[in-house]
């Protein structure tokens, strides 16, 4: 399945086993977001699962591949999303497993953004 066949009401229905979801456009695909966490971003005809230090294993493990983008200096590599496995598409379990490491991933993200200290101009 690609993004270009995917609307925002298909990633909902798509992540439903896993838990209600909401959909954001973002550049030239979506965010998506559980309690205002996001943690897949679907993008360039795949789908991508946050991932962290603590997640990054099993990602591995699967073989999983990390986003890259173009740009006019060659490929950027944003090791903190990797493609969401195939299995997610077909197998409730799966999915659930798989978004539920995605999201832990985002929530440890967000508790190590609000830990940096401010440092004044």
């Amino acid at each position: 399945m690609t993004v270009a066949t995917i609307d925002p009401d298909v990633l909902v229905d798509l992540f439903s086993p896993f838990a209600p979801v909401t959909v954001r456009r973002m550049f030239s695909g979506f965010g998506v977001y559980r309690d205002g966490v996001m943690f897949a971003l679907a993008i360039g005809g795949e789908i991508f699962l946050k991932c962290d230090a603590e997640s990054l294993p099993a990602f591995v493990a699967e073989g999983l591949t990390p986003f890259v983008y173009a740009t006019r200096r060659g490929e950027t590599t944003v090791g903190s999303y990797r493609r969401m496995p195939e299995a997610c598409f077909d197998d409730e379990d799966a999915m659930r497993r798989w978004a539920t490491l995605a999201w832990q991933a985002g929530l440890r993200a967000g508790v190590a953004r609000r830990r940096r200290p401010v440092t004044p101009p």
